[in-house]
């Protein structure tokens, strides 16, 4: 996990030279592990699998035969639902509940480096060696931003893994200001300092977005577990204050201003008004209806498996562009055509209801975490870009994550352990 965390810094810092060959460097690990898992039968009586692999295969014939006819494209394409979208299940089989909050623990010890590194990434400009690019690009790896300010991308080789990274630390923190008990409080009080200080360099508007939606998703839970009514109250006030306090503090206070200035540009560029136009509409929906409508026109096999993904852009035309869709459904319907594309998609859908629903019975049983974890993985499930390598990991590790945090804990004492065991079967 932690490889995957740190593989953008190996391909910009450490290894330039090997970027290329380091974008590919989780398959074979991956192979290692599903190797693993299906010589102790985890994959066994799993229609989740069984029937994407068939739909992917189906799509990788039918791009050498009716589409691009490009074997490497293909094969590229085929790895994102042959590889890694099983690992999904291996990481629910793999892990429990204590393994989990480990991995939590750790995200909160490295809140306050990352934080820092996203502070030089915003004030250096994009030919210093923090905003080095992937290969070891001199015109750095950030992306524009407001007031001159360009959004940091962290350890990782776009901004979007800075995104995902802050969202999935600010699940746990929203989950240990609940339950203090289990995590070393300084540790807690710095990781939410540096949520605070990450959120004000990073200029997203999702990253923003998708906090909400995980407070959103705690009010949900305390609806229905009031005994953590005291405890959000105490969060909410200490929030307020370090929100309060930072916004006062010249570097942050800059980071504040970016942002504001460029929430308000977007707002305008996208009609004015309504929020919802502008990050709902393409956080959630996501070009969902469009890619069906314009799913009709499409030849029935589409385009051919990979094609979307920008490394099969590169290959087909000598650029990293979007040949298909940019939106994952369309890019879905794009690459297979209508009939194997709304096959995956509605694979996807059925994981993520299913998910969400077990989530819920989950806080039923006073086991909150799958379902905060599910603030975060139920778009990315349903649908998240999944042909960028980064987007692609962080879902897959989110959909393990809320399936390990469904099972019975039994590496902790009983008063703590986590009582949900619903899960969807893997």
């Amino acid at each position: 996990i932690f490889f995957f965390f740190f593989l953008g810094a190996l391909r910009k810092w450490v290894l330039p030279g090997m970027s290329n060959i380091l974008l590919l460097a989780r398959e074979p690990v991956a192979i290692y592990i599903l190797a693993l898992a299906f010589k102790k039968s985890w994959f066994n009586g799993n229609m989740y699998i069984l029937i994407m692999t068939l739909i992917s295969f189906l799509a990788f014939f039918t791009a050498l035969v009716f589409g691009h006819a490009n074997m490497q494209v293909a094969i590229y394409g085929l790895r994102i639902t042959l590889l890694h979208f099983p690992l999904i299940f291996v990481i629910g089989k793999a892990f429990d509940t204590s393994d989990v909050l480990q991995l939590g623990k750790m995200l909160l010890w490295i809140a306050l480096p990352m934080m820092l590194l996203n502070a030089m990434q915003f004030y250096t400009p994009q030919s210093s060696w923090f905003n080095r690019g992937i290969g070891g690009d001199i015109e750095g790896t950030g992306f524009e931003g407001a007031n001159g300010f360009f959004r940091p991308p962290g350890t990782f080789s776009f901004t979007n893994g800075n995104v995902f990274f802050w969202s999935v630390v600010g699940v746990y923190i929203l989950y240990f200001w609940l339950n203090r008990k289990l995590i070393n409080k300084k540790v807690l009080y710095i990781a939410s300092f540096a949520l605070f200080g990450a959120v004000s360099f990073a200029i997203s508007r999702t990253l923003v977005f998708q906090l909400v939606l995980s407070v959103a998703f705690a009010f949900i839970a305390l609806a229905r577990k009031p005994r953590y009514l005291k405890s959000a109250v105490i969060a909410f006030v200490a929030f307020v204050l370090v929100f309060v306090v930072l916004s006062q503090i010249g570097i942050f206070s800059t980071g504040i201003e970016a942002f504001t200035t460029r929430f308000d540009a977007a707002t305008e560029t996208e009609g004015g008004g309504s929020v919802s136009k502008g990050i709902v509409d393409r956080m959630i929906l996501g070009g969902m209806v469009s890619a069906l409508t314009e799913g009709v026109d499409l030849p029935f096999f589409g385009h051919g498996l990979g094609m979307g993904t920008n490394a099969g852009a590169k290959i087909l035309t000598g650029e990293t562009t979007f040949l298909i869709s940019e939106g994952e459904w369309g890019r879905l319907i794009g690459e297979c055509g209508l009939l194997l594309g709304l096959g995956m998609i509605l694979i996807r859908t059925i994981l993520t209801l299913n998910l969400v629903r077990n989530a819920y019975l989950a806080v039923q049983r006073s086991n909150i975490l799958p379902w905060l974890l599910m603030s975060v993985a139920a778009v990315n499930i349903l649908q998240g870009q999944w042909a960028q390598p980064t987007s692609l990991g962080f879902t897959v590790l989110l959909g393990g994550l809320v399936m390990a945090a469904m099972k019975q804990n039994r590496k902790m004492p009983i008063k703590n352990r986590a009582i949900a065991s619903t899960t969807p079967h893997n």
